[in-house]
């Protein structure tokens, strides 16, 4: 399997898959048949299974562990707003440089232009861009890895003695305040790094390992060594070090290239942003907004419009809010720190679960990890009072939103589970269900992946009627980077085939995206078809048996699940599709017997498929549930305000599902309940 996403939470995904350990129980058996799909087996005693237990043992744990990929997630959003601000305003000083009579706003307000310009073209995408980043990138290194050379044959060659490791021992040995303060300084040499495994979906492994290996090191060493040469010459050029060592001839060159690197760095975190939005919105982490797809040849290259707005207002209020790089470098580390800490954390158990690791080697890791991440860590939480709370103050919002978004949408999915319509009840309607069914096929949205949902009750309770075919549909996001498309739906027939009732499960990864030129409901009816053509397949089918079907390469290569009563475990083939038991939706012993239960075995597959077209052309209804979800009355305060008040203003200000799945708006039926939770 070859994992083509990072972040946070990747981790995260790849630890659910491993071990049951999402907090949205939505997941079934067939889920785990994808190609896309991988999981380890652990021996029982092994250290593995152990951890794996321990994580699966109490919800809490669960918790925490999400509540550990949150702050991660939503440090890494600062870090969205803190790069290209402080990215930018470093570059636009060195017109100051030049012009010592230049104010300080003068800069800002090139700064602010330059940062206005590139989220405006964030629409655009990169791909008829992108192809100028590497050449730049590379001038770029090469650039500061020459100026570093010639500062160090320049000023001061004995610099080099700094790369022994005796000198860092005897720096910290004076042990004074400001010694180890001084850390969160040089925090700001390795900021970026936290970005690369975000930016995985853009780039391939080995050509980040090559060119940070060849040429991002080697440069970065000479550019850093120069400037210290250059200080040791120059002590009160410190604020300006970069620039003032520049030779003359090339000042101005150099500065263009610096701002447009200076861009790309911050494109290159941007794009990091809206791909962790994207996989939180797909883990049920983060209010649905809208994502555009901006390039037709790389998958990972998306644009998320409100998220734009949102992180350009933030920059340009860090930006003139702080106008100086000293208290956003400040800020900055602080962020980036946390990001790191948290992966480290995360990586333990990915060490454990995916890859199987001996716990010496994640001792040893985690060891040296620590030992790097933590006095930079302490360093930087020490300048929270200059400047250092912007991230904090930035993650703890998104955490909110983040948090309530996904605690309430937990609470709603329980709610359906436990107030689902039982099988017996809808067989003991009858093929009507005890209604007027009407020509046309009505399509109703639920969560659940299993079982009748309570709105399909409620809205039969109201009218007098309901649609000939009735489809539930349920839309759900797995912990996977994408489920190809032949894999994606799996359908299902609820009841006898007289009751005309059907089940479709469409499934999503998180990276995937509903492209506006999809057209969900020809694929859903598409699915449908082919079910009912391949169950007329089947010989001995008898009405009481609940078949599912799920695609793996077209029609020709269909793999279809076949459930019969409990105790039967038969499995057949026909061509290239297989047929093997699975749990029913039925219950084992039926109270119902005699007509409600009687075969339909003369029903041919024209027949059925005639009066599916039939239905259609009569028209087709989607039926989703407009629900409004409230606190309890007996609920504490902290939990009626983040229900009744945080999580109801994120619902009106996200996306609806009709806008998703392009539902036009003359068949779409919003049935309205409220939910308790």
């Amino acid at each position: 399997m070859k994992f083509v996403e990072g972040g946070t939470f990747a981790l995260y995904s790849l630890l659910c898959r491993h071990a049951k350990v999402s907090t949205i129980p939505n997941q079934h058996k067939t889920d785990e048949e994808l190609t896309t799909y991988s999981r380890q087996t652990y021996e029982e005693n092994s250290l593995a299974a152990k951890v794996k237990r321990w994580l699966e043992g109490h919800a809490y744990k669960k918790n925490c562990l999400l509540i550990l990929v949150l702050i991660g997630t939503c440090t890494a959003i600062g870090d969205g707003i803190l790069t290209p601000a402080i990215s930018v305003l470093s570059a636009s000083g060195g017109i100051r440089v030049q012009n010592q009579n230049m104010s300080t706003d003068v800069v800002v307000i090139v700064a602010v232009v330059i940062l206005i310009g590139l989220f405006c073209m964030q629409h655009y995408g990169t791909d008829k861009v992108g192809w100028l980043f590497a050449p730049l990138v590379l001038l770029w290194f090469i650039l500061i890895g020459s100026v570093g050379v010639v500062n160090i044959h320049k000023y001061n060659s004995s610099v080099l003695k700094a790369y022994n490791p005796v000198y860092i021992f005897r720096y910290f040995k004076r042990g004074k305040s400001e010694i180890w303060a001084s850390l969160g300084g040089v925090m700001l040499s390795i900021t970026g790094t936290e970005a690369l495994y975000a930016d995985l979906c853009h780039f391939p492994v080995l050509a980040i390992q090559i060119a940070f290996t060849l040429v991002v090191f080697p440069c970065l060493l000479l550019a850093y060594t120069g400037q210290a040469a250059y200080i040791i010459d120059h002590k009160d050029h410190v604020a300006d070090a970069f620039y003032r060592s520049i030779p003359g001839p090339i000042y101005w060159p150099a500065f263009i290239i610096a701002t447009l690197a200076a861009v790309v760095a911050s494109q290159a975190t941007i794009s990091a942003t809206y791909s962790i939005i994207k996989q939180a919105l797909a883990l049920g982490c983060f209010p649905r907004v809208n994502v555009v797809h901006t390039s037709k040849k790389f998958l990972g290259q998306i644009y998320i419009p409100d998220i734009n707005w949102i992180l350009m207002i933030l920059c340009i209020a860090v930006t003139a809010g702080f106008k100086n790089q000293s208290q956003i470098g400040n800020a900055y580390g602080t962020a980036v720190v946390i990001v790191m800490l948290v992966t480290t954390f995360l990586m333990v158990p990915v060490m454990l679960l995916v890859w199987k690791s001996h716990w010496i080697l994640v001792v040893i890791f985690l060891v040296l990890s620590l030992t790097v991440e933590l006095p930079y860590f302490t360093a930087c939480i020490n300048k929270v009072d200059q400047g250092g709370w912007v991230p904090l103050v930035i993650a703890i919002t998104f955490f909110i939103i983040m948090y309530v978004w996904h605690f309430c949408t937990v609470k709603r999915y329980e709610f359906e589970m436990h107030s689902k319509v039982s099988m017996a009840w809808i067989l003991g309607l009858g093929p009507s269900l005890g209604l007027v069914r009407v020509p046309g096929i009505g399509f109703v949205y639920t969560e659940l992946a299993s079982g009748v949902p309570h709105i399909f009750s409620h809205f039969i309770t109201n009218l007098p009627a309901i649609h000939s075919v009735v489809v539930f549909a349920c839309v759900k996001y797995l912990p996977v980077y994408t489920v190809p498309v032949e894999e994606r739906f799996i359908m299902k027939r609820i009841g006898p085939k007289n009751y005309h009732m059907f089940r479709c499960v469409a499934r999503y990864g998180y990276k995937d995206i509903h492209k506006k030129d999809e057209d969900f409901e020809k694929m859903l009816l598409d699915r449908l078809l082919v079910f009912v053509r391949l169950e007329s397949m089947m010989d001995g089918y008898s009405d009481s048996e609940d078949f599912t079907m799920m695609e793996q390469k077209g029609e020709r290569s269909t793999r279809a699940l076949l459930t019969e009563k409990a105790g039967s475990n038969t499995m057949s083939s026909i061509g290239d599709m297989s047929y093997s038991s699975h749990d029913s939706i039925m219950p084992a012993k039926s109270p119902l017997t005699g007509n409600s239960l009687t075969r339909y075995s003369s029903q041919t597959f024209g027949d059925e498929q005639e009066f599916l077209n039939r239905c259609k052309d009569a028209g087709v209804v989607h039926i989703l549930g407009n629900t409004v979800v409230q606190a309890r009355r007996d609920s504490g305060i902290v939990k009626k305000v983040a229900v009744n008040y945080v999580y109801a203003f994120l619902r009106k200000l996200c996306r609806e599902n009709s806008v998703i799945f392009n539902v036009p708006h003359e068949s779409l039926l919003n049935v309205g309940q409220i939910y308790y939770i």
